[in-house]
This record gives structure tokens, C-alpha cells and sequence, in this order.
């Protein structure tokens, strides 16, 4: 077996690798996705006060640092029995949470999607850049750059600061929105629509023109996951479990959040730190599932603001009211949400409930609770257990790339096997696999995760470099 390696992937967050395996003939047998970096977050939490989770949580990234803080936000509610948040807090936690979906789904679309778009998959590597696009596209490029910024205002007006905040806690928000900060806003959402309209354009466009392509581009039927509203529309903050199977058909619907663990379990693969989840009814083999936003347009009936709904509908036609199986439709399904996310920013800030001061609830104490959000690349869980001291004593947490983890795996093979077989290996198709993960934005960092044997290793060397000692998990130092 000849052996490739793609180290590291590119253009995503946090740090992985691809290795394939090419026969004699240069067919290729295997292609994995690995995650090479383990974080820990859910074993150096324990002992911590619970009111803490939403600040030391949410460092797992600095990308999507807000879904975090609101998860465990959601599960602290919980926990002090402030679940039933008042308005003020509900609306400013919903406002920085389509902050959040805006400035991240901009990110990705402008800085890290785009260089493959506009210049194609195999294009020069000097070129297929956001550099490259700043030269031929400056526009195009400080219109992402204003997105962006205009999401993290939206961040800092709510959660004080633009990345890892402090706005939410347990039982509601530490802060309302000042006439100023929402005058502020209002100064420029109008521009941010128009400019999420055209992005969404350009993404569905992209799609259309190469469908060809997109057909045949690591696509392929799954299950779907994610919140729909008790009218199953779209809820990206809150709502109940829906899934759907690849023909449509709803395997359970409005599931309480609280019991995810009744159908969903997690499988561990020995070459990778991030787990595999499965719908337990179906098992390992055919339970896995895609979340994200096309997997949260395939799930949700309709969408509750006019100018994403209008997309939706056009979105779910090119599929006959089907699901959408095309991985490279997950572009144009996150500017959907972009769309959507920015129309929810302009209503809320409108409501003067924003400007309330009735900030925090709270009631029957608990020791265990889930949290449950749609974060930018899928659903988002976190579940913990505190104990009378008010210590944490359990935390597991199953992040949108974890559960997209199967179904990137299998596009990466998809690909490797369409685009790497039997050819001369160039860095231009190497990138072809790099585009079928980028698909799904997925963030590592806040994937690392793992259960049972963790193969860590630490090794202590002097100035001179000489190893002084080497200490791994189960073994004593030396």
C-alpha cells in the first residue's frame, strides 16, 4: 500500500489530516479523517463550580466561542431551575446568538469557501486563497470583512465582549441593550441584509451552475438531525429533537432535549480523537446522521422571516420536497440562514424588550441538565452533572462536528475515490478532498473529544534537548 497524507487540512478551524491508502494499481482502498489534537475540556471542568461553565466552556474555540457560552448556558438554567427565561433575557440571548450564526456563516462563505468557488477546485495554490480573491474580488472581500464585524458588534453589544463573553448566566443575562447600542446597530442592519441577499445569490447560483458537479461530489443519502419550533419551524436557539431518514420520513419529532441520551450514543474509532454518534435505533452501521444547515433545511417545515422562507422554498424544489443530499449544497443552505439570521437581528431590535431590566430567574434546583442549540455548523449538546457542593461531577459534550463526523469521513472517501484513482497525484485534486470536509465548516477544535483509552503522552526535554522524562497514560514516568 502506498500511503498519502494531507497535513493539515486547510481552511477550517483547529488542526487534522487526511491519510489514504493507494494499492498497487493506485486505487484508492481507504481515506480517513483524522483529528490529531485532544483538548479535554470534559474531564478538567470536574470540580468546578457550575456557574462558570459558560465563561470556561466556551474556550474550546475562538471561532464559535458564543454556541458554547449559550449551551451551557441553556443547561445551567437548568440547573438553578431558571429555565423559564424572562423576555428581555430570552430576546438578548436569542439577538447574539443570529449575531453569532451571521458573523460565523460569513466567515466561512467569504474567507474560507470562497478561493474554491471562485477559482475552482483544482486552480493554483498561490492563487486559491482569500488573497487571491482580495485581488480579483476587493469587493466581494470587504463585504465578508464588514459582515463579519457587523455579527461580532452584534456579540459585544450582548455578551460584552466580541469573543468569549460573559452575557449569559445561569438563569438569564447580566446585561439589556442600551438605546445606544441598539441605535448603533440599526445604523447598518439595513446594508447587512442587502449584502446577506447577495451572498445567498452567489452561493445559489454556484450550486446551480454546477450541479452536474454537486451530484456527484461526495453526495449521498443520510438521516438528518436537528430543533425544529412546535410548528416545526426552523429554531436555530430552541426547540425540540427532529430527525428524518434519507427519503424524508420522520423517525422521531419533538423529542425533549433533555433525553437525547434515549437516541443517540456515541461510537469510538481507535485512529481518531472525535467521536461517532449514531441514532441508537438504527444502530452503528446506518444510525449516523448530517446536521448543520442542510441538514436543518432538509428537517424544518418552513422558516418564520419572508426573504429566507422564499429561499427555503426554492431551495427544497431543486429535490422534489425531498431531502437535499448534496454536500456542496451546504454553501448555498448556510447563506439561507445567513438571510434568515440577519432578519431575526433586525426584528429583535425593534422589540423594546430588549431594554428591560428583568434579567435573571431562577426556581427548583436540579443536579443534572442538557443544553441543546443549533450552533452555525449543527447541533450543539451539552449535558452536566453538578452535585450538592455545586460542583461539576460529570460533562459530555457532542458538538456539531462530531456529529457530521461519519458523513465527512464517508465524503472524504467519496471523493478520493472519484478524483485520486488511478492518476497521477497533483495538489489541485488533493484539494478536491480538502473541499468535501470545508463543506461542513467543521470546527476540530471543539470536536477533540474521547472515550476510553487516550493514548497521551508528555515528554520533558532540557535546553540541550536530551529527554529527561516521558510520562503516557497508564505507564509511570521515566
Amino acid at each position: 500500500m502506498t500511503r498519502l497524507v494531507i497535513e493539515p487540512v486547510t481552511r477550517v478551524e483547529g488542526h487534522g489530516k487526511v491519510s489514504i491508502l493507494l494499492d498497487e494499481r493506485n486505487r484508492v482502498q481507504q481515506a480517513r479523517l483524522h483529528i490529531v489534537e485532544f483538548r479535554g475540556f470534559e474531564r478538567f471542568i470536574q470540580g468546578r463550580p457550575f456557574w462558570e461553565m459558560p465563561v470556561v466552556v466556551q474556550r474550546l474555540c475562538g471561532i464559535c466561542p458564543v454556541s458554547h457560552h449559550l449551551a451551557a448556558a441553556k443547561a445551567m438554567d437548568r440547573i438553578v431551575g431558571g429555565e423559564r427565561l424572562t423576555p428581555t433575557a430570552e430576546k438578548m440571548r436569542r439577538l447574539m446568538h443570529y449575531g453569532q450564526m451571521f458573523q460565523s456563516h460569513s466567515l466561512h462563505f467569504f474567507h474560507l469557501a470562497s478561493p474554491d468557488l471562485l477559482f475552482g477546485f483544482g486552480a493554483d495554490v498561490g492563487k486559491r486563497n482569500v488573497l487571491g480573491v482580495a485581488a480579483l474580488h476587493p469587493e466581494l472581500v470587504r463585504q465578508g470583512i464588514l459582515m463579519r464585524k457587523y455579527g461580532q458588534e452584534v456579540i459585544q453589544a450582548t455578551a460584552g465582549r466580541k469573543i468569549h463573553g460573559t452575557g449569559a448566566i445561569p438563569g438569564g443575562v447580566n446585561k439589556n441593550l442600551s438605546i445606544a447600542e441598539r441605535d448603533e446597530l440599526l445604523a447598518d442592519v439595513e446594508q447587512m441584509v442587502t449584502w446577506a441577499q447577495s451572498a445567498l445569490q452567489l452561493a445559489k447560483d454556484y450550486t446551480l451552475t454546477n450541479l452536474e458537479l454537486a451530484q456527484g461530489f461526495g453526495d449521498f443519502d443520510s438521516n438528518y438531525l436537528g430543533l425544529v419550533r412546535a410548528d416545526g419551524a426552523l429554531d436555530l436557539y430552541d426547540g425540540g429533537i427532529r430527525a428524518k431518514d434519507k427519503a424524508g420520513v420522520v423517525l422521531f419529532d419533538h423529542l425533549d432535549n433533555q433525553r437525547y441520551r434515549d437516541v443517540i450514543a456515541e461510537e469510538v474509532r481507535s485512529w481518531s480523537y472525535m467521536k461517532f454518534p449514531f441514532l441508537k435505533a438504527l444502530g452503528p452501521a446506518n444510525g449516523w446522521y448530517r446536521v448543520g444547515p442542510l441538514a436543518r433545511l432538509n428537517i424544518c417545515s418552513s422558516i418564520d422571516t419572508p426573504l429566507a422562507e422564499a429561499a427555503r422554498a426554492e431551495f427544497v424544489r431543486i429535490s422534489g420536497g425531498k431531502p437535499n443530499n448534496l454536500t456542496l449544497a451546504y454553501h448555498w443552505a448556510r447563506m439561507i440562514e445567513t438571510v434568515h439570521a440577519i432578519e431575526k437581528v433586525r426584528l429583535l431590535l425593534h422589540d423594546a424588550d430588549l431594554q428591560g431590566t428583568d434579567l435573571v430567574t431562577s426556581g427548583e434546583r436540579r443536579e443534572e441538565a442538557v443544553g441543546i442549540i443549533e450552533a452555525p455548523r449543527g447541533t450543539l449538546i451539552h449535558h452536566y452533572k453538578v452535585d450538592r457542593d455545586d460542583r461539576v461531577t460529570m460533562c459530555n459534550l457532542i458538538v456539531s462536528t462530531t456529529n457530521n463526523n461519519e458523513a465527512m469521513n464517508r465524503a472524504v472517501t467519496s471523493v478520493a475515490r472519484k478524483y485520486l484513482s488511478g492518476v497521477e497525484i497533483t495538489e489541485g485534486l488533493l484539494n478536491h478532498v480538502e473541499v468535501a470536509i470545508r463543506a461542513y465548516d467543521p470546527c476540530l477544535s471543539c470536536a477533540t473529544h474521547a472515550l476510553g483509552q487516550m493514548p497521551l503522552q508528555i515528554e520533558l526535554f532540557d535546553a540541550a534537548g536530551r529527554l529527561l522524562h516521558r510520562m503516557a497514560k497508564g505507564m509511570a514516568a521515566r
